[in-house]
Formats: C-alpha cells, sequence, structure tokens
C-alpha cells in the first residue's frame, strides 16, 4: 500500500478551548502517521465559500450533515464584520491508508453522543431534540471521508494557504490588546522519534498559560539555521564547559597517573582543549535538533533540511515570555517544578523536551530564522498531486 496525504482542519472553537493538544495527542498516538506539516490559517470570505460549497455539492459525504456542515463553516469560519479571523489549524499526515485511519480515528459526527473513544466522542458536540432536529452541533475536527475528497479539499486550502496562513496577529479577541507579546516554542525532536502523544500532552501544559496559540509549524532545521539559532551561545559553550574539560583533564592526570599539571601546559590546554570541548558541545546541540553531525556536512549543503523533526509554536498574550518560561521550566529538568513541561517530559540538559523564547526582540529573532510564517501546505500538496 503507497503512502498517502491526509488531512486534519482543528476547528476555532477547540482551538479557543485549547484543546489541540488533547486532539494531536490522540492523532498521533492512535492512527501511527507523522505529522509532516501544520499551519494556522485564518480563512478569508473567498476560502470559506470555496470550503463550504466542496462540501455541500459532495455526495460522498452523509446528506444528513451536508448542509448542516457548510452552514457550520460558513457560520464559523468566516471573518467577523470589522476583518478579524477566526483561526483554523491544519495538520498534514503522512503514512499507509492516512485518510481512512484520520477518519476512524476522528469518528463520526454521531459519536458524540454515542461513545469517546474517538476525537469526536470526546471533543464534539452533536445534540439533538426529541424530534430528531439537531440543536447544537460543533465536530471539533474535520478531515476527509474519502481520499478523492482529500485531494480536492487540499487542493482548496494549498491555494489559499500562503495568503490567509501564517503567524495570525489580528486572530479573534488578540487584535486589540496593546500589551501583547509573542513567545516561540520548540517542541525539540526527542519528543518525535515515534508516533506519540506527547507532542500534544506538552502543549496541553503550555496551554494552561491561558495564552493564544496564533502561528505553528512543523520543522526540520537545517544545519545553516542551527548555526545562527544557537550561534550566541557558542562562545559561552567554549569558555564554561571548556574550563570544566581542562580541570576534568587535570584532575584524571592526577588520580590515574599521579601526574601534576604543569601550569604552562595547563595554560596552553586552556587555549586550545577547551575550545575544542565547547565546540565538539556545540556540535553535539545542532546534531540533536537537526540530525546531523556538522563538521561532516558540505558547506554547500548546510541550508538543506535536517533529518530531526520538531513542531514551533507561537503564542501571544499579555506577558507571553514570562508565562511560557514559568510553565516550561529551568534548562535542567531535575531543577524543575512538578507539573512543568521540562519536569514531565525533559531527561537532561540538552534532552530537555521543549526551547522556549527569553525575551520579546530573542521571539522575533528566532520566528524570523525558523521562517514560522512560511508556507509548506502547498509545497506538500505538489508532492502528492503534482
Amino acid at each position: 500500500m503507497s503512502k498517502e496525504l491526509g488531512y486534519v482542519l482543528v476547528t476555532p472553537y477547540t482551538l479557543r478551548k485549547s484543546r489541540t493538544g488533547g486532539v494531536l495527542g490522540r492523532l498521533l498516538s492512535t492512527t501511527g502517521l507523522n505529522l509532516v506539516a501544520a499551519r494556522m490559517i485564518g480563512p478569508s470570505p473567498e476560502l470559506v465559500k470555496g470550503y463550504a460549497e466542496l462540501i455541500r455539492n459532495e455526495q460522498e459525504v452523509w446528506p444528513e450533515i451536508r448542509e448542516l456542515l457548510s452552514e457550520y463553516i460558513e457560520r464559523e469560519f468566516s471573518p467577523t464584520e470589522d476583518g478579524q479571523v477566526h483561526r483554523v489549524l491544519m495538520f498534514l499526515f503522512e503514512g499507509e491508508n492516512a485518510v481512512r485511519k484520520l477518519r476512524d480515528a476522528i469518528g463520526g459526527f454521531e459519536d458524540s453522543i454515542e461513545s469517546a473513544d474517538t476525537i469526536r466522542g470526546t471533543f464534539g458536540d452533536y445534540i439533538k431534540d426529541n424530534e430528531g432536529n439537531v440543536t447544537y452541533f460543533e465536530p471539533a475536527v474535520l478531515t476527509a471521508p474519502t481520499a478523492e475528497i482529500a485531494g480536492k479539499t487540499l487542493k482548496l486550502w494549498s491555494d489559499f494557504s500562503e495568503q490567509d496562513g501564517g503567524i495570525l496577529e489580528n486572530a479573534l479577541r488578540l487584535a486589540d490588546d496593546e500589551n501583547v507579546e509573542q513567545a516561540l516554542v520548540i517542541i525539540k525532536p526527542d519528543n518525535f522519534t515515534f508516533p506519540s502523544s506527547r507532542p500534544g500532552n506538552i502543549m496541553d501544559i503550555f496551554s494552561r498559560s491561558g495564552l493564544r496559540l496564533i502561528g505553528i509549524k512543523v520543522q526540520q532545521m537545517s544545519l545553516g539555521q542551527a548555526q545562527e539559532f544557537y550561534g550566541p551561545v557558542q562562545h559561552v559553550l567554549r569558555e564554561k564547559l571548556g574550563g570544566r574539560a581542562v580541570d576534568k583533564a587535570c584532575e584524571v592526570l592526577k588520580n590515574e597517573f599521579n601526574f601534576e599539571m604543569p601550569a604552562d601546559v595547563r595554560e596552553a590546554l586552556e587555549g586550545t582543549l577547551g575550545p575544542a570541548y565547547g565546540d565538539n558541545q556545540f556540535y553535539e546541540i545542532m546534531k540533536y535538533m537537526t540530525g546531523l553531525w556538522a563538521p561532516d556536512v558540505d558547506l554547500d549543503s548546510t541550508m538543506a533540511e535536517g533529518c530531526a523533526r520538531s513542531m514551533v509554536l507561537v503564542y501571544a498574550g499579555e506577558n507571553a515570555i514570562q508565562k511560557i518560561r514559568n510553565t516550561l521550566g529551568p534548562t535542567d529538568p531535575s531543577k524543575a517544578e512538578p507539573g512543568s513541561v521540562r519536569k514531565e517530559f525533559g531527561t537532561d540538559i540538552m534532552v530537555n523536551a521543549a526551547h522556549a523564547s527569553d525575551s520579546p526582540e530573542n521571539a522575533q529573532r528566532e520566528i524570523g530564522i525558523l521562517k514560522v510564517a512560511d508556507d509548506t501546505i502547498a509545497r506538500w500538496y505538489k508532492e502528492y498531486y503534482s
């Protein structure tokens, strides 16, 4: 069976209720599919109209739900009268039978009545009165019932992804807040070594900050991006870790060989061994984030995508930097408070689950380096349907 590309659209209601992490965790852990792209999209009137009409005219969609779903899209996805957009989050998943696996994990519209073993059963609502009329409808997420509809829907959304998507600074309830800060978070590669609920669980913890998610991207950081992103810490590693490496070397020589390092030799080591060890640790960080060992990569290939997958999030709200860092916890997971991201999911100082910007200025710098606003939906659509 060949691979398929499937999609999931997280509705504005689910995003407002900060249930995105729960949805993503269920999708990853129950389908076993690879998450290959994510984008926040504020649908324009043209996209909303096109999507509603696609559903309304699609005979494969359950007849009873066709008009109900089209009206829901027109009502809930459209911008407000003053131009503020509603956030819709698109996830793309790749794997065998991707469309069917996503459909089965999400469930039918009436699952919210019958069961909680599907995403709609947990997060959606489909309520009828005694006469059988639908009185409340919230699907929580949307996906395609067939591979053919998946292709049509992906074509439409990829056409609008560049102009309607990115970092949604004009998202509902954010545009008029004068004290909004943006904070960048990276859910690091150790959370993506195999499909699991970890990325979603981490998002759930960050949602406790009360901030709004306004940007998202699945990232395979290049060596060039890693060099620029972590470059400011290289000299710190040379100084701090270099000195420790020399101290350790001198200690081993004394304990194992009863050799006291001469002062002039020690000074020479501080100028050679120290920086070399610091650089080695810097390359280890880059390898962790990219999957590549920098000294072995040709300089002409440093901007190519790396092998390690991570997910970049942009949150917005009042005092966002401090709120996110409080939720994240200190660099060393052993010193983090219970309930923090790093205490729950971190292993050591480097493999510590997530990164967060330490100032509004650095957040903007890091957002620029990782090109969070750049579209990847159209690229994946073309790869499968061109």
